[in-house]
């Protein structure tokens, strides 16, 4: 082999080195590249599936929710789930442990120092011993070593929006309240504390209830469940108020529709709201509405829809531009909550 032949495969080698080691140790991904809809029924998430919608620190505190029973994994932001994925945690001999933990360490391109050196993207880790969530394998079963595992873009996007300290809580059947094994659509925990916090139902014949702390001034954000004739008032990542309102039969959209508050206000009447002060609100997209994008609610919509003065005076000097708005046909009251409960996003969608 003359020189020139041997130089010439010795560049060829150093050239395509550094695209073998690469190859070497690529990170596998796992789970569906992109969010389902909105509407799609926690239960209906085939796995590796997952709902998220984009998210904004600024509209409240977040938890995550993880059911060891139902596989899945919830988040909520200022009180209102945002997001749900499938989830994997751990096998016989490698159990999950429950409890409420906050996230110790965060690490985008962790790998194990106990199994081979594996691949763990976006690693939160909840325990020194171990613990952590992450994106990894999602065969529908518990099959980890005791983390849990997400679909990677979820994970991306949880990384994303986490900070350290934010609360996580674990829960199973025998050793946590039934609301949190089974999460509905507003937080069954405490965002700082992860203890356990159920809403009560208003009382025969209360036309509405208001708890907030007055010195409060955490942002609001509101749910109307036209199903259950309620509007609900979230703030400090925990439920403030909530009211029975009377929202009419008309044509207005069904499922589930997020709006954002703008500066100006709707020449449309409402009982119970003073003139001149009903907010613009203005549709914003999430998996499965993109068309609601920019789209302001018709004030017709709005016309015959009933609530209660003294509820609507609480909530006005409270609201905000960004305030958030959720409508939707899924259940709020605690007698119709639980495990058929949909997911809903108010946030708006990343940039």
């Amino acid at each position: 082999m003359s020189i020139r032949r041997m130089w010439l495969l010795c560049w060829l080698c150093l050239l395509c080195a550094p695209f073998a080691a690469g190859a070497a140790t690529a990170v596998p991904s796992w789970g569906a590249p992109q969010s389902s809809a909105v509407d799609t029924p926690p239960e209906a998430l085939k796995p590796g599936a997952w709902i998220w919608a984009g998210d904004d620190p600024a509209l409240g505190p977040m938890v995550m929710v993880v059911s060891l029973d139902e596989q899945r994994g919830y988040v909520y932001r200022n009180g209102l789930r945002i997001a749900v994925t499938t989830v994997s945690t751990g096998k016989p001999g490698h159990a999950t442990p429950t409890g409420v933990f906050t996230i110790l360490q965060k690490d985008r391109d962790h790998h194990s120092s106990l199994y081979n050196n594996a691949a763990m993207p976006y690693q939160e880790r909840l325990t020194w011993d171990g613990v952590a969530l992450h994106a990894g394998g999602l065969p529908g079963y518990p099959e980890s070593h005791g983390c849990v595992h997400l679909p990677t873009e979820f994970a991306r996007r949880l990384f994303a929006a986490t900070t350290l300290g934010m609360t996580v809580v674990i829960a199973e059947d025998g050793h946590a309240s039934a609301d949190a094994v089974h999460p509905g659509l507003l937080a069954p925990v405490d965002p700082t504390s992860g203890a356990s916090i159920a809403a009560l139902p208003l009382d025969d014949g209360q036309p509405w209830r208001w708890t907030a702390d007055d010195a409060s001034t955490g942002p609001l954000s509101l749910v109307l469940s036209r199903s259950d004739q309620r509007l609900i008032a979230l703030a400090d990542g925990r439920e403030v108020g909530r009211a029975r309102i009377v929202v009419p039969p008309t044509a207005a959209p069904r499922g589930t529709h997020v709006y954002v508050m703008g500066t100006g206000t709707l020449p449309v009447h409402v009982d119970g709201v003073p003139d001149g002060q009903l907010p613009q609100w203005q549709s914003i997209a999430v998996p499965g509405r993109e068309a609601d994008a920019g789209q302001t609610l018709d004030p017709a919509l709005l016309a015959g829809v009933q609530v209660p003065p003294g509820f609507v005076d609480r909530v006005l000097p409270r609201l905000r531009p960004g305030t958030v708005l959720v409508a939707t046909d899924a259940h709020v009251l605690p007698e119709t909550t639980g495990r058929g409960q949909r997911v809903l996003d108010a946030l708006p969608p990343e940039h």
